[in-house]
């Protein structure tokens, strides 16, 4: 009996698996624009047509923004993020909130599990750039790094589907962090869920971590019910 031959992928697919790696991989960073059009055609030798059919799969998921006049952007990471971001725009912030709890609580008992001594210098880090850029009043590197704290933690926790998860949260946090500025006497430097928080998992202290994660949270939801 003859073997039939293999199926090879359309070039399209091929060409959007390509697309993918590179964003997964980080090599096209998250929110930045990807190269030109003219320039991906000749990198990867295809057509205007294919690229442009695998840029079309990728926004469909969510991953890439094609903003006409201006470019591409990258949007998501993953498809899951992708989707993730859009059905955010469907719920509350509250609701969105509630499900973080979730996420935060179980990503720091496992980060007091499972951090390593690389990632309590990438969370100190984290939180000396966040006091730095709330003293000198850049509001916009405080949230960064307020949200790449929360984010860190996340993958510290070694599972490697929550941290997806939880990246996928990112914009809707960023915006809800620059909001909480204009609530009179907000105080940018809580240690509730941040200093206290590292300490907990360098001292591999479960119960600790998520003790304080829930008293952080809580103080959110309070604001947003106010």
């Amino acid at each position: 009996m003859a073997l039939s031959p293999s199926r090879r992928p359309p070039l399209a697919e091929e060409v959007t698996a390509k697309l993918r790696n590179m964003i997964h991989s980080g090599e096209w960073p998250l929110h930045q624009r990807i190269p030109s059009e003219p320039g991906l055609m000749t990198d990867l030798g295809v057509s205007r047509g294919t690229l442009r059919e695998a840029i079309k799969a990728l926004a469909h998921s969510g991953m890439l923004e094609v903003r006409r006049g201006d470019g591409t952007y990258v949007r998501a990471t993953s498809e899951i993020s992708g989707a993730a971001r859009r059905m955010y725009q469907d719920h509350t912030e509250a609701h969105i909130l509630e499900v973080r709890l979730g996420l935060d609580t179980q990503a720091a008992r496992l980060a007091a599990r499972n951090a390593t001594p690389g990632d309590v210098a990438a969370l100190r880090a984290l939180l000396t750039d966040r006091t730095r850029a709330w003293n000198s009043e850049d509001y916009e590197g405080w949230a960064r790094a307020d949200w790449g704290f929360h984010e860190r933690v996340a993958q510290a926790s070694g599972n490697p589907l929550l941290h997806e998860l939880y990246v996928s949260f990112g914009a809707a946090v960023h915006g809800d962090l620059l909001k909480q500025l204009r609530r009179p006497g907000f105080d940018g430097l809580q240690h509730e869920g941040h200093e206290l928080l590292l300490a907990a998992i360098e001292q591999r202290n479960e119960d600790t971590a998520v003790a304080t994660v829930n008293r952080n949270l809580n103080s959110c939801a309070e604001w947003l019910a106010a």
